[in-house]
């Protein structure tokens, strides 16, 4: 089992960082019959899922863990079929109703009309003071409780990919099921999910964690698996991490895992150094030849599953690293400006392409007037 997994909380006490956000979530849990929608949204990385499912623990107890795959397909209206993977237990579901393209409206719609026709549950939850839960003690010193909880929750993430017919037809089903069933809203964008959906919701903002915040928890899995590790290797890791926590796991696992100990220089991922290949070929050469050529790389990337708003975010890092800052703001703003065109249009590959056809551009003509003088 990788770390990222075999040492991800699973109680709300557990967690290390955004202790208010936690508490916020322990006073919900406390009293599930008023808890609302919810919307959890920040950067990838941060925390988002693993407090939604330290929530359903803490909601419905250790029947939450038990979880299950499930293949479901489900008929569209024009006798279509969609396959969708979930993952669910006796009291909640978890999908990512964007996989199912352009009929992500029926699936959303059939899955919360399926659960909010269960019948209500009893759910048993062992209840631990963080001082018992962080000491293992005895069972005997803990107090059990049955709360009657009335709805069964619908887990849906990457809520910012869905359609707006999806959305609008997830607006009108909270509305007509939230009796018997809360749904529970996981994105990275916030402003790509609709107002009414919004508006429905309590948003819950979960920052990413602070470098100090990743050293720690680097050490203490580290010391959990009997690793040693200095601590320069766990700064440097925490910074090229870019505050996402999952990466820096998975990033110093990468390390222990080819050197035995975790050492310098910390390796990047494949996709990053493709990037910066990419990068160094356009600012070497502009022409169509190379154009072209930063196609067939685009496409490699995404069919690897490279999102397009990601691809495009880390090429204008690598391209300003050795830019003069005359430049550097009008590359950004290019940027910028194809970041907005991915996220209206559908051809990624074309705002791309558009990208760096523009960049060779304004480094051309910087070079032209540089050996005009």
């Amino acid at each position: 089992m990788l770390w990222v997994d075999k040492h991800r909380p699973s109680r709300l006490n557990q967690l290390s960082y955004n202790s208010v956000i936690s508490s916020r979530l322990t006073s919900l849990a406390s009293d599930p019959s008023s808890m609302p929608h919810l919307l959890f949204y920040g950067p990838a990385g941060s925390g988002k899922k693993t407090r939604i499912h330290a929530l359903l623990r803490a909601i419905y107890g250790q029947g939450a863990e038990r979880l299950r795959l499930d293949k479901r397909t489900f008929t569209t209206p024009t006798r279509s079929t969609v396959e969708i993977n979930m993952i669910s237990s006796n009291y909640h579901i978890e999908m990512s109703p964007g996989d199912a393209g352009l009929s992500d409206r029926f699936v959303v719609q059939d899955i919360i009309k399926e659960m909010a026709q269960n019948k209500s549950l009893t759910a048993s939850s062992t209840l631990l003071t963080p001082a018992q839960d962080s000491s293992n003690t005895n069972t005997n010193t803990t107090t059990q409780k049955n709360k009657k909880v009335e709805f069964k929750v619908v887990v849906l993430v990457e809520v910012d990919r869905l359609s707006r017919q999806a959305q609008a037809a997830l607006r009108r089903t909270m509305e007509k099921y939230a009796s018997t069933c809360r749904l529970i809203l996981c994105c990275n964008n916030p402003s790509k999910v609709i107002e009414p959906v919004r508006s429905r919701c309590l948003g819950l903002r979960i920052p990413s964690p602070s470098h100090d915040d990743i050293y720690t928890v680097l050490k203490h899995i580290c010391k959990k698996e009997n690793v040693c590790c200095s601590d320069e290797v766990a700064i440097e890791v925490s910074r090229q991490s870019n505050r996402n926590l999952r990466r820096a796991v998975l990033m110093l696992e990468a390390s222990y895992v080819q050197n035995s100990i975790p050492s310098l220089p910390v390796q990047r991922t494949d996709w990053e150094l493709y990037i910066q290949q990419l990068a160094s070929d356009i600012t070497r050469e502009q022409s169509p030849q190379k154009l072209i050529s930063a196609r067939e790389k685009l496409y490699e990337l995404l069919i690897n599953c490279i999102p397009a708003d990601t691809i495009l975010k880390t090429l204008a890092i690598e391209l300003c690293k050795n830019l003069d800052e005359e430049l550097k703001h009008e590359v950004m703003e290019a940027a910028a400006f194809y970041e907005h065109r991915i996220a209206l249009g559908s051809k990624e590959i074309f705002h791309l392409e558009a990208f760096i056809a523009k960049y060779m551009a304004i480094y051309k003509k910087y070079l032209n007037a540089l050996f005009a003088f």
